[in-house]
């Protein structure tokens, strides 16, 4: 099992933020002198924090215990800290005044509530799913398994030594080579992934499950690993992502999400299309052919081009089991 070293992920957290801010952007005269170091020097972000040197520098050394939010605040100002890496930060001050408690040795599996099921299965014209911190697939509804099919049938995603593991959208993206096709900007897709898991770390540093995630990753893929090194947090709301399908060719596609707060770690993502746009045509025309019976989808056809496309699997077999047929919570006992 990966565990994360609280005071190691402090220092290097502070060490990475502050290699960020030069000195014009603190507005700190450098008068062209030569620097050792990138961005600020310790006493620098000290004066800036309003403490002394030697405070700041056993913050930097992870000795963060007791350490008050205003102190941790006048920091982040003095770091210039997102909105992300101020949570991250509290994060990791939380969690390392807080004493640990052995997790158990493996937590039981997430479920998604029938209400939220049913809730999923209503969006027919919406894509939808629900997703936990570490990127598991926990729920979808036929238009989401439909848009994410290579993910649900993937073996890099769910494993195929672990039967009944839950389709993963961080091991699809940087340990199958068909993601750098799904979505055509990859690499910062794989960004957005690596600084989400990272901020999910600050959270839930002793989640057992995930701190294995991040070491299968971190050994079976460079750039996870070189991405994973740099530190970087987000919070990933609103925006908009790109997707090549193999049945219904380019989408740009708005997402939202929401997080599901009689569910702890649970989070709902929708995306849907620009009213009018080929896009939403697109999805009108990969909606039609989830719904067709597995018997008319063994050729399916695409948007663009009528008359080929490659052949996907019939997504609705996932299905939960022991639910009626249409049901959209994944396989995973």
């Amino acid at each position: 099992m990966v565990d994360v070293d609280r005071k190691e992920e402090i220092r290097e957290f502070l060490i990475s933020r502050r290699a960020k801010v030069s000195p014009e952007q603190a507005g700190i005269p450098s008068y062209g002198e030569l620097r050792r170091v990138p961005g600020l020097r310790r006493e620098e972000v000290a004066q800036l924090a309003g403490v002394s040197t030697d405070y700041y520098t056993r913050l930097e050394r992870g000795s963060i215990r007791g350490v008050s939010d205003s102190v941790l605040e006048a920091v982040a100002s003095a770091l210039q800290l997102d909105e992300a890496e101020r949570a991250h930060l509290m994060d990791l001050a939380r969690t390392a005044n807080t004493p640990s408690r052995r997790a158990p040795r493996r937590p039981p599996q997430q479920r998604v509530r029938p209400g939220v099921l049913r809730l999923l299965d209503g969006m027919t014209g919406v894509v939808a799913m629900v997703q936990n911190g570490r990127s598991d697939v926990l729920a979808a509804n036929l238009l989401g398994r439909a848009l994410y099919a290579e993910v649900f049938d993937s073996p890099a995603s769910s494993g195929p030594d672990t039967p009944g593991r839950l389709p993963n959208q961080a091991r699809y993206i940087f340990l199958d080579p068909r993601a750098a096709d799904l979505y055509p900007d990859w690499r910062a897709i794989a960004a957005t992934t690596v600084a989400m898991l990272r901020t999910e770390t600050g959270r839930k540093p002793h989640d057992r499950e995930l701190n294995e995630l991040v070491g299968e990753l971190t050994t079976r893929s460079g750039l996870f690993a070189a991405l994973w090194a740099g530190h970087d947090v987000r919070i990933h709301t609103t925006g908009t992502k790109r997707f090549h399908h193999p049945v219904a060719g380019d989408l740009s596609l708005q997402y939202e999400t929401l997080d599901l707060p009689g569910d702890e770690g649970q989070t709902l993502f929708t995306f849907t299309a620009e009213p009018g746009s080929a896009s939403a045509n697109a999805l009108a025309f990969l909606a039609s052919w989830a719904a067709s019976p597995p018997e008319e989808t063994t050729q399916p056809t695409t948007a663009s081009d009528p008359a080929s496309g490659p052949a996907l699997p019939d997504t609705r077999s996932h299905a939960h089991p022991g639910t009626p047929k249409g049901k959209t919570e994944p396989s995973h006992d």
